[in-house]
């Protein structure tokens, strides 16, 4: 595959995700969740594994730093950020449980986890949203393929519809971006 193929590819991906009113309003469902749980005083916690971690942390970046516009900072945070605790559960427990733990350590009822996982079946973070569940967060999922296991646990489960994974995170940052920018402009509309 050349690089003009690969750009096509990315494009395409896209264009799926442009075609499908579904997805679309998927997207706004979960900005519009995230908007109402920052407005109540809750905050927004991410996961994800390797490629989708990063995303997880760049998303939350924008959110508690700022993305387009200066303005007040917004509480989001990513569980992986804190190495000693992610290797002392995983040491200690099982990697399984990383996220789970410290959602039942920080999460509270009405916040928001967003759980990454390209195949949508990643056991910590199946395990982080069903934790999540019990306490009664709000749960969204980033996926792709057929959605996995996450399209049964999540309350919003937007699947990006490709099985190639560096096209389906390419999509789960523009759909991040796109959140955030919604979220933005709906609680600082006057910056």
């Amino acid at each position: 595959m050349n690089i003009e193929d690969i750009i096509r590819s990315s494009i395409q991906t896209k264009e799926r995700i442009l075609a499908d009113s579904t997805i679309l309003l998927q997207i706004q469902d979960a900005a519009d969740v995230c908007i109402k749980t920052l407005q109540n005083g809750g905050k927004i916690l991410l996961c994800g594994n390797g490629g989708s971690a990063s995303d997880a942390q760049h998303i939350a970046a924008e959110l508690s730093g700022r993305f387009e516009v200066d303005r007040a900072p917004l509480y989001a945070e990513a569980l992986h950020v804190n190495t000693s605790y992610i290797t002392a559960v995983a040491n200690d427990y099982s990697f399984d449980v990383v996220y789970s733990r410290m959602v039942e350590a920080a999460g509270r009822e009405n916040d928001v986890l967003i759980g990454l996982s390209t195949s949508g079946n990643s056991t910590n973070v199946i395990k982080a949203l069903e934790k999540a569940r019990e306490i009664g967060m709000r749960t969204i999922g980033f996926s792709g393929r057929d959605g996995g296991e996450m399209q049964n646990i999540c309350n919003i489960n937007i699947v990006v519809p490709s099985t190639n994974t560096a096209r389906i995170q390419e999509s789960h940052i523009l759909i991040g971006h796109i959140i955030c920018l919604i979220i933005e402009n709906k609680m600082f509309p006057n910056l």
